[in-house]
C-alpha cells in the first residue's frame, strides 16, 4: 500500500487506534479533542496560559475551540522526548503515520519557538528535534522520513522501494525542502532562544552534508548518487528514466526528485525549493560565521546561495498571458515550465510565509494572485470553500494548509476573515485542520489527526491576537 492509499482512507482511519502509547483518532472528534492531561505526550503551563489567554481574545466559540485543540496538537499527541549523550533528544511524529519527516517535524515545533526564551521544557524539547534532525541527515541526506529507531524497517509502502534504502530510513525520496526544514529550525530556534547549544560536531557535520548534497544535485558532471523508483500504480510515487527523474541541463539550480507533496517533480528544478535552498545557504553561513568558526563553510554557502538565486533570477521566472511575469512551479533547463500550485510549503502562494521573497514583492504578488485563481489547474471552489489542492489526493480536494498560508500572507482582514470561516466550518465537527476536505463536502475529509496544519491554526491564531486583535474580536463564523 502506498502512502495516498492509506490516506485516502479517512473514515477508516478515524476509527483506528494509533500505534502503542498513541490515542484513537476517533477521540479526536466533537468539542473536546485533546487527550486527558495524564495521556498527553508533553505539558507545559506556558502553553496551557497560552489557550487561556486566547479564549479572552475572541467571543467566537468554534475559534476558541478550534484553537484549543490545534495548537498543543504536536505537544499532546505528537513528541517523544529523551535525551541522548547528556542532551535532550526527541522524536516527532507526523500523527497518523509513527515517522519523522523532517520538513514535517521541523514545521510542527516552528508554532512553539516564541515560549522557548521563557520556558525551558519547550526549549528542551525543540532542541531535542533539532540535535535529532542532524543524525538523520547523517543517515540519509536524501531520505524524507525516518523512523522512531535506527534498527527498524522503512513504512510499508516503502519496504520495496529501488533505491539505496538504509536501515532507520522510512521513505527515500528526495526533497530539496527537507533539509531546509532542518536548518529552519536549528536557525529560529537559536534566534527565539538564543541557545546555540545544539550547534555542535554533529550539527556541523550535518550543515556541510547539507550543502554537499545540494551540490550534488546542481548535476553540472553527472546526474548525481540519487535514484528511486517504486513498483505503484500511482506515478508520481516514482521518477521515470531510472529513477533519475526527467532530464534537465545543468544551470545552476537544484534538482528535486520529489515535491513537499512527496509527488515527483515533473521537471526536476523546482522553483519554490530552490528560493528555499538559496536561504538555507544564507542560515548555514551565518552559523557557520557566528557560531561554529568555520569560515570556509560560511563562504561557500554565501557564494552557493547567491549562484542558485541568480539561476531562479534567469531560468526561474516565466511570463504568463494573463497574470504576466510570474515564478514558475518547475522548470528544466530547455526552455520547459510548469504553470501551477500545490497546497504544500515550499510552493508558490507560500513563499512569502517562509520568508523566501518580500510579501509586498510585485513579482510575489502577482504569482501569489496567479496560484488563487483557476489559472491554477489546483485551485478550486465549492459550496464548502475555495482554496488550493494538488495532485497527492486528487481533483476538487482543498487543503486546510493553503487555506491557512493564504491568511498568513494576506494584509486585507477581510480575506483572513473569509479564510478563518473556511477553516473553522470545514472540520465536520472535529475542530481539527484535517488534510484536506471536498470542495462541495467537508465530511469527504483526509487525515483527521495532521498535526501540521493543527500548528499552521495556532500560529494563525497567535499572530491575529498579536497584530489583528480587533478582528480577532469581531470574528464570527
Amino acid at each position: 500500500m502506498n502512502r495516498r492509499d492509506l490516506l485516502l482512507g479517512a473514515s477508516a482511519l478515524a476509527t483506528t487506534s494509533a500505534l502503542s502509547g498513541q490515542y484513537s483518532t476517533a477521540a479526536f472528534s466533537g468539542l473536546s479533542g485533546r487527550p486527558p492531561v495524564a495521556k498527553r505526550r508533553f505539558t507545559s503551563i506556558t502553553v496551557e496560559r497560552a489557550i487561556e489567554s486566547f479564549r479572552t481574545a475572541t467571543s467566537s466559540t468554534v475559534l476558541q475551540q478550534t484553537f484549543e485543540n490545534c495548537f498543543p496538537n504536536t505537544l499532546d499527541t505528537t513528541v517523544f522526548p529523551s535525551t541522548r549523550d547528556g542532551h535532550p533528544d526527541t522524536y516527532v511524529i507526523t500523527g497518523d503515520i509513527d515517522a519523522m519527516w523532517l520538513r514535517d517535524s521541523a514545521a510542527q515545533m516552528w508554532v512553539y519557538l516564541p515560549l522557548t526564551r521563557i520556558d525551558k521544557t519547550v526549549s528542551d524539547l525543540v532542541e531535542g528535534v533539532v540535535r535529532h534532525h542532524a543524525r538523520l541527515v547523517l543517515l540519509d541526506p536524501y531520505a524524507n522520513a525516518f523512523t522512531r529507531h535506527p534498527g527498524d524497517h522503512a513504512l510499508d509502502w516503502a519496504l520495496h522501494d529501488d533505491t539505496d534504502m538504509k536501515p532507520g530510513v522510512a521513505e527515500r525520496k528526495w526533497e530539496i525542502d527537507s533539509l531546509c526544514y532542518v536548518v529552519r529550525l536549528a536557525h529560529g530556534f537559536w534566534k527565539a532562544s538564543n541557545n546555540p547549544a545544539a550547534f555542535d560536531d554533529t550539527w556541523h557535520q550535518a550543515a556541510r552534508r547539507i550543502v554537499q548534497t545540494f551540490r550534488e544535485q546542481q548535476r553540472k558532471e553527472n546526474l548525481g548518487p540519487y535514484h528511486f523508483q517504486r513498483a505503484a500504480a500511482n506515478p508520481t510515487d516514482s521518477l521515470p528514466l531510472g529513477g533519475y527523474g526527467n532530464p534537465t541541463r545543468p544551470n545552476g539550480l537544484i534538482c528535486s526528485g520529489f515535491r513537499p507533496s512527496d509527488d515527483a517533480c515533473i521537471f526536476p528544478q523546482f522553483i519554490p525549493a530552490n528560493l528555499f535552498a538559496a536561504v538555507t545557504l544564507d542560515r548555514i553561513a551565518e552559523i557557520a560565521s557566528t557560531v561554529l568558526h568555520d569560515d570556509a563553510l560560511a563562504s561557500e554557502a554565501k557564494s552557493f546561495a547567491g549562484e542558485v538565486r541568480q539561476a531562479v533570477q534567469a531560468h526561474g521566472i516565466i511570463q504568463h498571458p494573463k497574470h504576466g511575469q510570474i515564478y514558475a512551479y518547475e522548470v528544466d533547463g530547455y526552455g520547459n515550465s510548469v504553470a501551477m500550485d500545490d497546497a504544500n510549503a515550499p510552493g508558490l502562494a507560500s513563499l512569502a510565509y517562509l520568508q523566501l521573497v518580500p510579501q509586498n514583492d510585485p513579482l510575489y504578488q502577482r504569482t501569489r494572485a496567479f496560484a488563487l485563481s483557476f489559472d491554477n489547474p489546483y485551485f478550486f471552489r465549492g459550496s464548502a470553500g475555495e482554496g488550493i489542492g494538488g495532485p497527492h489526493i486528487g481533483l476538487g480536494h482543498i487543503w486546510p494548509m493553503a487555506i491557512l498560508f493564504r491568511a498568513l500572507t494576506s494584509s486585507s482582514d477581510a480575506e483572513i476573515t473569509q479564510c478563518l470561516r473556511t477553516l473553522v466550518n470545514t472540520t465536520n465537527g472535529t475542530h481539527f485542520m484535517h488534510e484536506s476536505f471536498y470542495k462541495d463536502d467537508p465530511s469527504k475529509y483526509t487525515r483527521p489527526w495532521f498535526a501540521w496544519a493543527n500548528g499552521l491554526f495556532g500560529e494563525l491564531c497567535l499572530k491575529l491576537q498579536a497584530e489583528r486583535p480587533q478582528l480577532l474580536r469581531n470574528f464570527s463564523a
